[in-house]
Order: structure tokens, then C-alpha cells, then sequence
């Protein structure tokens, strides 16, 4: 518990995270006066054996490990029982949040964090190491460094037949498992070019390619469809890279990588390809081949040949001049392209470009004028994707107004401050009266950014604000309705 002492050592300070197996907690290295993270087994786990080999195989494993993209390892141990394992402290975020508030990213930003998953796993490998967990949260994210994998919880020795974890057994989680894992059979180093394909898959279109309603029919869609094109999601994908995925996706292992250092050199070369829609400086131009052209007309015997005057061609490469000095002062104002934000390759310094889309994260319902909230645990349905799904109020006998309420709302995060030209609400009420408001807090907003409209079941906002981190779609009229559904929130920068 917070505040507990462990090895006489390590002073438990925050409850960082919890699983099936165990909890993580931001501690206090009284010895050498430092933050450290420690993994503790639940109780309950104590007297399994084999639970209890499995976290202390964690240990053994990642203590050989030595790379700028893995967790270090500091110290393992037992009090009264319980068995725990020090780590470094990595303070920052995962990838899978930051997924869900930037995906996806820019085809370098994705290709750039997957490179430093890849060396992380090569070099796991070429220790006999396959983590058989590859997943946007067990990649953490720390301020001002690179990625680095963390939690090898089920990792196994590639050179053994037994070990911990015996063929049969389906360990892994299910939207990246690979389908040879999914089927129980020995997992090997392609197993986790597999799961960092589906990876990459998410960080470049903002969605794993299978979902279901349980870990079977997830597992089974890995096994027995194919894998859909990132191109057919995303057509600015590069091909070379959306082949790289492909094959990393492959259903077979034979059929992948021969390794992830191979995973690596392909990515590594991705990068090095002129890209589609990032500007004059990288644009790939497609030459289309002429079209057949019909026979020529003969001129009638004895017509006189017409002498072609040049004064088209002149004004033709006239006005290609100006155009071509157009463009080189507008590629001169804009500079070359910012391609990595300073501490993960990811630009992050604020505003997301015109017309382009904002994933904004539904945080909780907004209700300064009452105690009761609005249903504040479904506010996130009002952002993930999904039309059917969707955040509502309260139901209301009586206006708004004869309650003593100026409005009821839907509080949303843009994970930083960002300058919106638009947020879209679709709702399967109609009729109600709503406007945006805005500020830099989630308690501080306090600014109308857009007019105020009566909702169709699409309503686009225009908003006329500076940036700002937190939204809020505020309802100040429910119409003819009892209760107001909020079934999508989109916005573009």
C-alpha cells in the first residue's frame, strides 16, 4: 500500500497502474535518494509457483538487457511473501494514449517510434529473448527520450522447448496477437514482427485492423483474415511502406521478416523515400503514359504549309516562370517540413494544420449548475468512433431553464492546446440548442467559441477561438427532448 516500506528500502509513493497479475508503483529509493517504479505480485499469487517463477523469469530476463529502448531492471526481491522487482522510473505517458489522442500520425512520426520498438525487440532477440506482449502500453513514453519496451512478463528463451509457458498455451493480448500465438503454438522472433506490424498498422491509421466482442473472436479474425491494406485506410501511405506492413502481417511466419533486424532495415529505408503529400521538397510525381493518339490528318495536296506563330509559346513559358516563382516563395516562407518533435519524433508544438482532423478524447459530463454529473462514465462513447455508441444527459421533466440551469455539457480533452476551425456533432436527438465553449482547464472554461444552433443529426460548429486544450459542447435548450444523446464529436484544426 502507498506509504509502505519495502527491503527497508523503497517507500511506496503513488499507485501508478494495476493488472491481472500484479500493480505498479511510483516509489522512493531511499538509499540512493532516487525515483524508482516498482512491480509488486498480487497476493494472491504468492502461492503459485508457477506464477511466481514467471515474475521473477521477468526479472532474470530484462536484467540482461541493456539498451536505450528497453526498462532497466534495478533490483529484485521477497518481503512476507510478496515478490517485487525494481525498475527505472520512466516518467511520461504510454503509446496507446498517445494514440488515442494523436493517431494517426504522420507516416514518419509512426515509422520513426516503430524503428525504436524494433531495435528494443532485435536486440531482446539477439539475446534469445521474444517478448510475445508487443503492445502500444507496454511501450512507455518518457519526457525528453526515446520509446522504450517495458513489461516482459511472458517473455520466453527462443532457444528452449519447454520453459515457463508450454506450446498450447495462448498467452498475449488479443487485438496484436500473432496467428500462430493465438493458435498456441511456439512463439519466435516473428511473432513479435507480427504484433509490431499491427502496431504500426494502429499508429498510421488510428485503429487495430480486428476487433470483436471477446479475446476468441478477436484471436480467430487474426488467424483467418486478412489483414486489410494501410493504403486501402489511408492512400498517403507510401507503398513501400504499406508493403512492409503487409508482409510483417503475413499469416504465416516463414512468410515475414527473417528477423526484426531485417523489420528494421526495412522501415529504416522507408524513410529515406520521397513521401506523398508532405510537400514540394519530398513530393513523388506519378508520369502517366500518353494516351494513343489518333492518325494524323493529311494536309490537301498543294495547300500552302501555315507558318506557326511563336507568340503563344512565349507567353506560355511566361506565365510557367511566374508559377514556378510563386511556388519557390511559398516553399521559401513555409520551411522544410518540422519532421520530429523534440523528445519522440512527433510534432507537438500545438495547432494541427488546416483541415486537418483532431481526435478529441471525451473526458466527462460538464454540469457547473448541479451535483449529480451526466453520466460522466460514458463521455468517452461520444468519441470512439463508433455512431452506435454515444454520451447523453440526464432526463429532465422541465426545461433547462425552469431548473435554474443555464446549460448541460460534454467536457472534451485535445491533449494539448489546439486551434479548431470546426467541431461536428451528430446526434440521434434533434432539436436541441447547443453552442462550443472553450478554456485551458477543465475547470476554466469560461469562452464561447462558436454560435449557437439548434442540432440536426450533423451539425457542424465554426469555431473563432485561440487555442485552447479543453472543449466543451454545451446544450442550453433540450427542445423536444426529455434527454440529449451525443452520438459523435469530430474537429478539425
Amino acid at each position: 500500500m502507498v506509504g509502505e516500506l519495502i527491503a527497508e528500502r523503497y517507500e511506496l509513493e503513488e499507485l501508478i497502474g494495476t493488472g491481472g497479475m500484479s500493480s505498479v508503483y511510483r516509489a522512493n529509493d531511499r538509499l540512493l535518494e532516487r525515483a524508482v517504479a516498482l512491480k509488486v505480485l498480487h497476493e494472491q499469487f504468492g502461492d503459485d509457483d508457477e506464477q511466481v517463477e514467471r515474475f521473477r523469469h521477468e526479472a532474470r530476463a530484462v536484467a540482461q538487457l541493456s539498451h536505450p529502448n528497453i526498462v532497466t531492471v534495478i533490483d529484485r526481491g521477497e518481503q512476507e511473501g510478496r515478490q517485487f522487482i525494481v525498475f527505472e522510473c520512466v516518467d511520461g505517458e504510454n503509446l496507446k494514449e498517445l494514440i488515442v489522442r494523436e493517431a494517426p500520425l504522420s507516416e514518419q512520426d509512426a515509422v520513426m517510434l516503430a524503428l525504436q520498438i524494433a531495435r528494443a525487440l532485435a536486440f531482446a532477440h539477439q539475446h534469445g529473448l521474444v517478448h510475445r506482449d508487443v503492445k502500444p502500453q507496454n511501450v512507455l513514453l518518457p519526457e525528453g527520450g526515446e520509446a522504450k519496451v517495458t513489461d516482459f512478463g511472458i517473455a520466453r528463451s527462443l532457444d528452449v522447448q519447454g520453459g515457463i509457458t508450454q506450446t498450447g498455451t495462448v498467452m498475449g493480448t488479443s487485438d496484436y496477437i500473432a496467428p500462430e500465438q493465438a493458435r498456441g503454438a511456439k512463439a519466435t522472433a516473428q511473432t513479435d514482427i507480427y504484433s509490431l506490424g499491427i502496431v504500426l498498422y494502429e499508429l498510421l491509421t488510428g485503429e487495430v485492423p480486428f476487433t470483436g466482442d471477446n479475446f476468441v473472436a478477436v484471436a480467430m479474425r487474426h488467424i483467418n483474415e486478412p489483414v486489410p491494406s494501410v493504403r486501402e485506410r489511408r492512400p498517403d501511405v507510401s507503398p513501400r511502406l504499406d508493403a512492409a506492413v503487409r508482409r510483417a502481417l503475413a499469416k504465416s511466419p516463414r512468410d515475414r521478416f527473417p528477423s526484426m533486424d531485417a523489420f528494421a532495415s526495412e522501415l529504416q529505408a522507408s524513410l529515406a523515400e520521397p513521401q506523398n503529400g508532405t510537400g514540394p521538397a519530398d513530393e513523388t510525381i506519378v508520369v502517366a503514359p500518353k494516351p494513343d493518339q489518333p492518325p494524323r490528318k493529311r494536309r490537301p495536296p498543294g495547300a500552302p504549309a501555315e507558318r506557326p506563330s511563336i507568340w503563344p509559346l512565349i507567353l506560355l513559358l511566361a506565365g510557367l516562370a511566374v508559377l514556378a516563382g510563386i511556388f519557390a516563395a511559398a516553399f521559401a516562407f513555409n520551411g522544410p517540413r518540422t519532421q520530429i518533435k523534440k523528445s519522440l519524433g512527433i510534432d507537438n508544438s500545438g495547432g494541427s494544420g488546416s483541415g486537418k482532423a483532431v481526435h478529441l478524447l471525451g473526458m466527462t459530463g460538464y454540469d457547473p449548475f448541479g451535483t449529480g454529473g451526466e453520466h460522466d462514465q460514458d463521455a468517452k462513447l461520444a468519441t470512439d468512433g463508433n455512431a452506435t455508441t454515444f454520451w447523453e444527459t440526464e432526463h429532465y421533466n422541465s426545461p433547462l431553464s425552469a431548473i435554474g440551469k443555464q446549460g448541460v455539457g460534454l467536457l472534451l480533452d485535445a491533449g494539448r492546446p489546439r486551434k479548431l476551425s470546426e467541431i461536428t456533432v451528430t446526434s440521434d436527438t434533434p432539436g436541441f440548442t447547443a453552442e462550443i465553449k472553450a478554456g485551458s482547464s477543465p475547470t476554466g472554461i469560461s469562452s464561447v467559441v462558436s454560435g449557437s444552433q439548434t442540432a440536426a443529426r450533423s451539425t457542424k460548429f465554426t469555431l473563432h477561438a485561440p487555442a485552447e486544450r479543453y472543449y466543451v459542447v454545451w446544450i442550453t435548450d433540450l427542445g423536444q427532448n426529455d434527454q440529449v444523446h451525443v452520438d459523435e464529436v469530430t474537429a478539425r484544426g
